[in-house]
């Protein structure tokens, strides 16, 4: 019996505490004002307050909770240093751990799943779990073959537990909003509870991990662990040392850090151009810097993990992102408007200025302008408060667009991508990566496409 379904009344009562500490602090923060201080320090003092407690809770829990905080966690460059520097520890820690299930449950899983005498399948078993997450916790093993395995297990009752724990979320969301500025966690929330199923489904994971695998079996740049075996709750891949991403963010060289950044891009962009999925969890816990790339030890390649949220995307990535980029770059306004016109980004009812949307655009799609951008959570911070000032054209603006379903996901990736490479500090020429991997970046030649006049 896992300890998920146990002790879901302690779960729910501490998920709904959170909106009453919200609304206690607001009473603390009223008080704070009518004495005097301004609103600014209040409204910075509660939003601390605020993070420290909600992290802390969804720290300690598992499931839906923890996927929350994970997801949530990669935009904490957006906010303001002295409310993101006390929790940032508290952060990494969600990116990394959760509380481990009993070992009992664990072989009680394997039994049932892998068989009764599932022992003879390895040559070792640490029942020690090298890592905990949302939904499952890996042991490190050696399989039957002598390969080092990644044993993962899914924790009983974690679909009930992600599902209960999404849904107490959802009903304060509202009150989560002024936690990372410009964001709006509601669709967020919705989004993780539309692939719990997905989530869950260790045999889609398989597919979708062993197609990275195959495609990136020689890529000098990045590895994927292969799937060594499957089964409902359990999955077995190759396992991969390595420094965790969260590490490199506090205490990676700045060589270590624009590796790993320059990585991430290439990743985020060639997977969908490589395989046709897009692997949508980009948060640190999910890769490692290993040595040894093209120039050698000294070099690193990216480890890539946890396939259990991807994008399907037989085209790649939808060639009216590059389309529209390319054009937005070139100051193309009234083309860029009529294509997110055609795309939905613009509703029919809806008649926006496209210089003014361009001014919109420009400002976040600046590291596609330079040979190479350093990312820092400065200029997120900027680009956050920018959207989230109600006094700036560009939220007058920015709450008129329509985000489409089909883009939805895509978005949060994109998005959270850049939280990481922020985090990371990482200095990457982004451009690079476009015009390599990027469909209809690279304005195409027609005179390319037409057979040589010139007949041999």
């Amino acid at each position: 019996m896992s300890d998920l379904p146990r002790k879901a009344v302690t779960r729910t009562a501490k998920l709904a505490a959170l909106p009453l500490g919200f609304a206690g602090r607001a009473t603390w923060g009223l008080g704070k004002r009518i004495v005097g201080e301004s609103a600014e320090i209040v409204g910075r003092e509660l939003q601390q307050r605020t993070a420290e407690q909600m992290f802390k809770v969804l720290g300690e829990l598992k499931g839906g909770a923890m996927k929350f905080g994970q997801a949530l966690s990669v935009f904490e460059s957006a906010l303001p240093e002295e409310v993101a520097g006390p929790y940032r520890a508290a952060l990494t820690k969600l990116q990394e751990a959760a509380p481990p299930m009993p070992t009992r449950t664990v072989h009680t899983v394997l039994a049932e799943r892998l068989g009764e005498d599932w022992h003879e399948l390895f040559l070792e078993f640490e029942d020690k779990p090298a890592a905990a997450a949302s939904i499952g916790q890996v042991h490190r093993a050696v399989w039957h073959d002598g390969r080092e395995v990644a044993v993962k297990v899914q924790y009983p009752g974690a679909g009930e537990a992600l599902v209960s724990d999404l849904n107490q979320l959802s009903r304060f969301a509202r009150l989560l909003g002024p936690l990372i500025p410009g964001m709006d966690v509601k669709p967020l929330i919705t989004e993780l509870k539309d692939r719990v199923a997905e989530e869950l489904d260790y045999g889609l994971e398989a597919e979708a991990q062993q197609a990275h695998a195959e495609e990136f079996a020689d890529d000098p740049d990045v590895l994927v662990p292969a799937v060594v075996h499957q089964s409902e709750q359990v999955l077995i891949t190759e396992w991969i040392d390595g420094v965790p991403l969260s590490e490199v963010i506090s205490d990676g060289t700045e060589a270590q850090r624009d590796r790993a950044g320059q990585l991430l891009a290439r990743f985020l962009f060639s997977g969908p151009a490589r395989t046709g999925l897009l692997h949508a969890d980009p948060h640190p816990g999910n890769f490692r810097l290993l040595p040894g790339g093209p120039e050698g030890e000294d070099d690193w390649r990216l480890g890539v993990l946890d396939f259990g949220t991807v994008d399907r995307l037989p085209g790649g990535l939808p060639t009216p992102i590059g389309d529209s980029l390319r054009m937005t770059l070139d100051g193309e306004a009234d083309a860029v408007y009529e294509l997110l016109r055609t795309e939905g980004f613009v509703k029919e009812s809806i008649d926006l200025d496209p210089d003014a949307v361009l001014d919109y655009l420009l400002p976040i799609i600046e590291p596609a302008q330079a040979d190479a951008f350093t990312f820092t959570r400065g200029w997120m911070r900027s680009q956050a408060a920018r959207v989230a000032d109600p006094r700036s054209p560009a939220h007058q603006l920015g709450k008129q667009l329509n985000l489409p379903p089909a883009y939805l996901l895509i978005h949060r990736v994109t998005l959270s991508t850049i939280g990481v490479l922020c985090q990371l500090g990482a200095t990457v020429r982004l451009r690079d990566e476009l015009e390599e991997w990027l469909p209809g970046f690279v304005r195409e030649d027609p005179a390319a496409e037409e057979p040589s006049a010139v007949q041999g």
